[in-house]
């Protein structure tokens, strides 16, 4: 799946005023956005499932609820922008599932997708709180960080 595939082609000037309407709701949002990363860097909500991937802890489970959150404020927004869709298949392939005893027996091929679709979307969340504290305005000067927040809204 080709990530242009959901890219919405638009002027210069179009994709210009959609980052700037794009940061101006990261602006408006930032409180909540934050508190969310936090939630979702704490010892029991990181470190913990983290360990249990490794452990073959049904516990790494509980992550597709924080990776479920965080797609939800995502797409919040810029609701009328599809999300990237190589960012939807990681995250369609890592949340929706529950625990089956079987699953040990192919342990790393079924969890493994929950671990990278919540490490996916905590950093486009992080990368969206730094630059939405570091921008007041959009810059043609991509840092990375913020460049693969425009790819997470097809800007780029």
């Amino acid at each position: 799946m080709s990530s242009s595939s959901e890219r919405v082609f638009r002027t210069e000037a179009e994709k210009q005023a959609e980052e700037a309407t794009l940061l101006a709701a990261i602006h408006q949002k930032l409180d909540d956005l934050d508190k969310l990363f936090e939630e979702c860097t704490g010892k029991w909500e990181y470190e913990d499932p983290v360990y249990r991937f490794y452990h073959q802890s049904y516990k790494v489970y509980g992550l597709q609820e924080k990776t479920t959150a965080i797609v939800t404020q995502l797409r919040a927004l810029a609701p009328h922008l599809p999300l990237n869709a190589w960012f939807l298949q990681i995250v369609a392939e890592g949340t929706g599932k529950q625990f089956a005893h079987e699953h040990n027996s192919n342990w790393t091929s079924i969890t493994r997708p929950i671990v990278e679709a919540f490490f996916h979307a905590r950093f486009m969340l992080e990368m969206v709180c730094t630059y939405g504290k570091a921008l007041k305005e959009p810059t043609s000067r991509l840092p990375s960080g913020w460049a693969a927040v425009l790819y997470l809204y097809n800007l780029r």
